[in-house]
């Protein structure tokens, strides 16, 4: 942790000690979390079936990894906790970055609150009777019980005690669950391939066949944002990194691709191991698991649980050390209150930040598997808006500087990942979609908004009266950061004297 001061306002600054093998696995356990395992028997199959699926995925990646291009433009001028938020400020101003920055928030804290989720389903395969005690209540169909949700709430609490303590603890931990993850997945696939039942004609049919092709692809496409939005937690640890913002671009790209090959082995093996449509007919739990089961047996399939726990484990980590990094920086430069920037005084990590992120999440197990369906929704949404404002963001930066290398190219991916962003926005709001979120997804992102509304509230007139000199000094470090948008210089002026008074 390390303070600097200028003209008054402290600074407060995060250590440099993470490494590439470090923000690789954070990056590749956020993109390869519980949805890995757990979505193609309850989303991915059926509603795009598996070249659909794996259609959606590549192209998803393709269109991804464009997005991150515009990131590695930004990363290298604006080396700093926030990501997205960060360059929203850069591009846009003080309204830009709060919706941005509160947009993002929204995502993180649904990925953490998905993978939650998602290992009630992990105990119910791995400990039959013994967690679902002291039912509480129903919902959706889905029983909800007290042994559930105080094993997940005692995961949470670890996992922010672990964020709280340091991110050295916390990115070691990352590592062994990246390579733990990939590892099942590879050995899933490769057994399901090679069993005495797989056989090509099991992954018929190809498409969903009440949808089409298109509307195959779509269903998946649209999600992409949120399956890849991992690699984003990249940049937000930038300020952290003890090596140069140049490697960023090749970690982000190397996260994506591995994410969608990890993504497509998994619905192809559980796929593949018989016909599909009777899979989904008998309406297992969890499908990876009962198809592990008859690779492996018993003991394979409960061996198969040490990675989706991996998987689970790494996604929620690498979103608590994300979404607290994010908080972090909106509370030092003021967009959210000051107690978000508040640092551990032995620990040096953002703990105020922790644990509201911890608060949040707590919530989710309360809810239910249905949860889990909404929190895709909306997490794929806030996702899809914060890529929007770095790609427009990345454009302006290259329009300005037409001297940078490959300038005119950069501006048209740019402009694709903007394209990109737009359609998979529409195709989640937009009610005819196939994609379009449901009701109590629209019910929990409105809640949100209006959590939003009541802290911009409280910090519109403070932002409004500070100068952007002073804006930019905690966001970037520096008073005279360049930055994207256009400053009245006689309202600066104004601000500044009133400031100083």
């Amino acid at each position: 942790m390390k303070d600097n001061q200028c003209h008054g306002e402290i600074r407060t600054q995060l250590e440099k000690n993470l490494s590439p093998l470090e923000v690789t696995a954070l990056a590749l356990g956020a993109i390869v979390g519980w949805g890995c395992f757990v979505l193609p028997g309850i989303r991915f199959l059926p509603e795009a079936g598996p070249f659909g699926a794996v259609l959606g995925f590549l192209i998803g990646a393709v269109f991804q990894c464009i997005v991150a291009l515009n990131y590695s433009v930004l990363i290298r001028p604006y080396p700093v906790a926030g990501g997205a938020f960060a360059y929203a400020y850069a591009g846009f101003g003080s309204k830009g970055a709060f919706i941005c920055g509160w947009a993002l928030v929204l995502s993180y804290v649904c990925v953490i609150a998905a993978n939650a989720t998602a290992l009630i389903l992990l105990t119910r395969y791995l400990l039959p009777g013994v967690l679902d005690v002291g039912h509480l209540y129903s919902i959706a169909d889905w029983e909800v019980n007290a042994g559930e949700v105080g094993f997940v709430s005692a995961i949470l609490l670890l996992l922010g005690y672990m964020n709280y303590k340091g991110v050295s603890a916390a990115s070691a931990v990352q590592v062994f669950l990246a390579i733990a993850l990939t590892l099942g997945i590879l050995v899933l696939a490769g057994g399901t391939a090679i069993s005495e039942t797989a056989s090509f004609d099991n992954l018929k049919p190809f498409f969903n066949e009440n949808r089409g092709v298109f509307a195959s692809i779509l269903m998946v496409l649209a999600l992409t944002p949120w399956l890849f939005v991992g690699f984003d937690t990249i940049p937000q640890t930038a300020e952290e990194f003890n090596f140069s913002p140049h490697k960023a671009r090749d970690l982000m790209i190397i996260s994506i691709v591995v994410g969608a090959v990890l993504y497509s082995a998994m619905v192809l093996a559980v796929a593949g191991y018989m016909p599909y449509p009777e899979l989904l007919a008998r309406k297992f739990a969890w499908d990876a698991g009962w198809i592990a089961d008859q690779v492996f047996g018993r003991f394979g399939g409960i061996a198969l649980c040490i990675p989706v726990l991996a998987a689970i484990l790494s996604g929620m980590n690498g979103f608590f050390m994300a979404s607290t990094r994010l908080l972090f920086s909106m509370g030092r430069s003021k967009f959210l209150p000051d107690w978000f920037a508040e640092l551990h005084p032995c620990y040096g990590t953002p703990w105020k930040s922790t644990l509201f992120i911890l608060i949040f999440t707590l919530i989710c197990p309360w809810f239910g598997r249905e949860a889990l369906l909404w929190i895709v929704d909306m997490s794929a949404i806030g996702t899809a808006l914060a890529y929007l404002f770095t790609c427009m963001c990345a454009y302006k930066y290259l329009e300005q500087h037409p001297e940078i290398a490959r300038a005119a190219v950069g501006k048209i991916l740019a402009v694709i990942g903007c394209m990109t962003s737009i359609i998979c926005f529409i195709l989640l709001i937009y009610p005819s979609s196939p994609a379009s979120i449901g009701i109590p997804s629209w019910c929990c992102l409105f809640s949100w908004v209006i959590l939003g509304g009541l802290f911009y509230s409280t910090k519109h007139a403070e932002l409004s009266a500070t100068p952007h000199s002073r804006l930019r000094y905690l966001l970037f470090g520096k008073s005279d950061y360049h930055v994207l948008f256009d400053i009245d210089e006689d309202e600066e002026r104004a601000k500044e004297e009133a400031y100083s008074n």
